[in-house]
This record gives structure tokens, C-alpha cells and sequence, in this order.
């Protein structure tokens, strides 16, 4: 089920708010985008920043593997009964906007198996500038492009640049060796986004994370207010 994809401040919504016995569920946050933007490295550095003030797991996606996930686990970023893969068997956005049965089933398994949780992170697969969740899955989705895909790609816009939640320009700290008008693509992000908030990432700089978390964070006391 798609609700009215409005924005005014930072109310979740979704299909159904609430478990089956009545409590309420985790907020479900949703990450797309192309391959190599930064998506898990940005799920890891949210699980190490957020893990001990919340109770939290994540979904991962790919098409025939469960690297994503297998990274995760390295990294120790959460136990591992905290961490599920989902392998879509075809492009990455079935799973998360057209047959979103076996995300979930993964999500409600995390839940029944860990719960209660807070916040459940669902990464999608890499796929282009047309993916979106479907927000009979999440309640919020954040889409991550990155400085070395180029410059032009939030002129370009797409539905995962123009209507996610929040848009990541990720791997700021690459634009001198690449050439990428970070300033640019700022402007030409709020020309497409309108309110819509972007934040300009690197995970390597001083802040790493942490405005990305904070947004996380407003969510959720919206979610559970």
C-alpha cells in the first residue's frame, strides 16, 4: 500500500504503524541507490553511532549474494541475529517496491526473533536514479549518490534523487580528485528537491555520520511520539 508521499517535517508514515499484537513496530528506514555510493558503508557508520542509545537491525539486499550483510559482519557493527540478507534474484527495486514479500518477512522475523527493536535499516541493492521503496515497506526512505558518479547527477534527478526522504551526496572528500562542483550539485539538489533536505557526507571527514543520525533520530521521536 503507497500512502500520499507528503512532507511536512519529519512524520513517518506508513501502512501499518503496529504489529499484530497491537505494539508498536520499529521505524523502518529505507537506503537506495546506484552501486559503490555508499550505502552499507553509511548503514554501518548509522549502526556504530546509533547502537547503544537504540535497539536496531538491518536488511540487506543483493541479487545473488549476501555481501552486503557478510560486510556488516565483519565490521561487528551489530550482533550477528541483528543482521538478515535478502537475496532478490533480480533487480534490486523488485524487492523493495514491486514484491516487497520476502523484505517483509525478513523485517518481521528480525522482530519477532530480537524485538522489540527501534529502528530497522532496509538497504536495497545498487540500482540507478528510478529506485524507490514502497512504503508498504518503510517509512522513510534516504537515497545516497555519490561525487565520483559525477556532478550532473542531481540535475538529472530521477525519483530516488527528487522524492526520498533525504538525498546523501556522499564521498564528499573525493570531489578535488575528481572533479565535482560540490557546490553544484548542492544547488542543483534543492533545485529538484525543494524542501526536501541533502546532506553532503564524507565518512572519512570529522563529522562523519552524525547529521544523517540526527535526521534518523527526529524521525524516530516522530515515529514514537
Amino acid at each position: 500500500m503507497h500512502l500520499d508521499h507528503t512532507h511536512h517535517g519529519p512524520a513517518a508514515v506508513s501502512a501499518d504503524a503496529h504489529r499484530p499484537d497491537g505494539t508498536r513496530r520499529a521505524l523502518r528506514v529505507g537506503l537506495g541507490g546506484p552501486v559503490g555510493s555508499g550505502k552499507t558503508a553509511t548503514v554501518a557508520a548509522l549502526c556504530r553511532e546509533l547502537r547503544d542509545e537504540l535497539s536496531l537491525a538491518v536488511v540487506t539486499n543483493d541479487i545473488y549474494t549476501r555481501e552486503d550483510a557478510e560486510f556488516l559482519l565483519r565490521q561487528a557493527v551489530l550482533p550477528p541475529e541483528r543482521i538478515t540478507a535478502v537475496e532478490t534474484g533480480a533487480c534490486p527495486h523488485t524487492a523493495i517496491r514491486d514484491d516487497i514479500s520476502a523484505n517483509l518477512e525478513a523485517v518481521e522475523d528480525l522482530e519477532d526473533a530480537v524485538g522489540p527493536l527501534d529502528l530497522i535499516l532496509v538497504e536495497s541493492g545498487g540500482d540507478n536514479l528510478t529506485a524507490t521503496f514502497s512504503r508498504g515497506l518503510v517509512d522513510a526512505q534516504i537515497f545516497v549518490i555519490d561525487v565520483a558518479g559525477g556532478d550532473d547527477i542531481p540535475r538529472k534527478g530521477g525519483p530516488g534523487v527528487t522524492t526520498a526522504d533525504l538525498l546523501i551526496v556522499n564521498k564528499t572528500d573525493l570531489a578535488p580528485h575528481v572533479g565535482s562542483d560540490l557546490a553544484r550539485m548542492a544547488a542543483d539538489a534543492k533545485a529538484q528537491r525543494a524542501e526536501l533536505p541533502v546532506v553532503l557526507q564524507s565518512l572519512r571527514g570529522e563529522s562523519g555520520v552524525a547529521e544523517v543520525a540526527a535526521w534518523v533520530r527526529a524521525r524516530l521521536a516522530a515515529w514514537t511520539a
